[in-house]
């Protein structure tokens, strides 16, 4: 792993820069990157010390990074590293930055002036936050993570939805995500005290890089602290490139990088593939193949929707001809429906199993299944 200068820098990768990060994106080319996370400063404008009900101080963020004068140097330092962010990203390429409700809400309305285009916000809900020690205000358990594409027009863009709906037991995944705060062994300590105020946790990095980017992309970090998108890039077979201010994180970012096993899995171990991704098969075919019979049942879920298959591959609901959607989406009332997900056949044993199976095992004895 490289540890770089400015002066050194042209678009290095799995490197760490250290610099300002708005001067040092202006030598990257434009659309030069796949993904960009972001954990910027928070100007969280902390007036006074946090302290316990047994008057001992709040290890909290009083960082020098953290403080500016007012909130229109704050706002110019954001507009400012927004901008050269846009222009290192690809045309296809997204962008997540984490805040929490001191910066957020300023941060989105920026990245929308500049001409981003919100896709989700994600709340991160803290299983285990740090209590309002004064109890005068409720107790602030979440942070806000923006994901967004580079333009409202941007026709593509990754997001491996089927991946983050099998790592959510196989429902789809929310925009609220219960994860703990970086605690353990995970937190990078230096003579027992944290390395660094605001490291997040690896597996809030292991859902927007999971989610967002695929094995060989490029994932950038503006603001890489303690190195912990370097660490999950590492693990996931992506490349990154990292830049940090202050060179005690430099220094820490890499040693903990260093110490991450490089993934040597198959790039197919690390990629979820869509249905969108596979060979096209269509409902024709598997009448054409045999795989479903002309005259044979298809039953809703329930059993309580049966319609007949036809030589021609559309399906006879009492007196209604039409393909295996439509007569999904009228049998349920609904203006369209996905009929590969509807309609089941009964096997030998007499059990409902899905036509999407089908379309699966064609695949698979044609040779295209991969």
């Amino acid at each position: 792993m490289q540890v770089v200068t400015p002066d050194s820098c042209r678009l290095p990768i799995n490197a760490i820069i250290q610099g300002d990060c708005i001067q040092v994106l202006q030598m990257f080319p434009e659309q030069s990157v796949d993904l960009i996370f972001a954990d910027p400063p928070y100007n969280l404008q902390l007036r006074h010390a946090l302290l316990r009900p047994d008057q001992t101080v709040v290890d909290g963020v009083d960082d020098a990074w953290d403080r500016f004068e007012d909130v229109q140097e704050y706002d110019a330092f954001t507009r400012a590293w927004l901008g050269a962010c846009r222009r290192v990203l690809k045309d296809d390429g997204t962008i997540w930055v984490i805040g929490t409700y001191h910066n957020i809400f300023r941060v989105g309305a920026i990245m929308m002036d500049l001409g981003y285009w919100i896709l989700n916000d994600v709340i991160w809900h803290k299983t285990n936050p740090m209590p309002n020690f004064r109890g005068v205000r409720f107790q602030n358990a979440t942070e806000t993570l923006i994901w967004a594409k580079k333009s409202a027009d941007q026709k593509k863009y990754t997001f491996n939805y089927h991946a983050m709906k099998h790592l959510n037991e196989e429902k789809q995944m929310q925009n609220v995500w219960h994860l703990p705060l970086c605690t353990g062994a995970e937190r990078v300590k230096i003579n027992g005290k944290k390395a660094h105020s605001t490291q997040k946790p690896e597996a809030l990095l292991y859902r927007v890089i999971l989610s967002s980017s695929n094995p060989g992309d490029l994932v950038l970090d503006p603001f890489f602290g303690s190195g912990t998108t370097g660490v999950v890039a590492r693990r996931l077979k992506r490349h990154y490139i990292g830049i940090e201010l202050d060179p005690a994180y430099v220094e820490i970012a890499r040693t903990r990088i260093e110490k991450t096993p490089v993934s040597v899995c198959d790039d197919a171990m690390l990629a979820t593939r869509s249905k969108r991704d596979m060979p096209r098969v269509g409902f024709g075919q598997l009448v054409e193949a045999q795989y479903l019979r002309v005259g044979q049942n298809l039953y809703s879920s329930d059993r309580n929707v049966v319609a007949i298959v036809r030589a021609d591959s559309q399906l006879q609901w009492g007196n209604i001809t039409s393909s295996i959607h439509r007569i999904a989406a009228l049998a349920q009332h609904k203006p369209a429906f996905n009929g590969w997900e509807y309609w089941h056949y009964e096997d030998q044993a007499g059990r409902l199993v899905s036509i999407d199976s089908l379309r699966e095992q064609y695949r698979f004895d044609q040779g295209v299944a991969d």
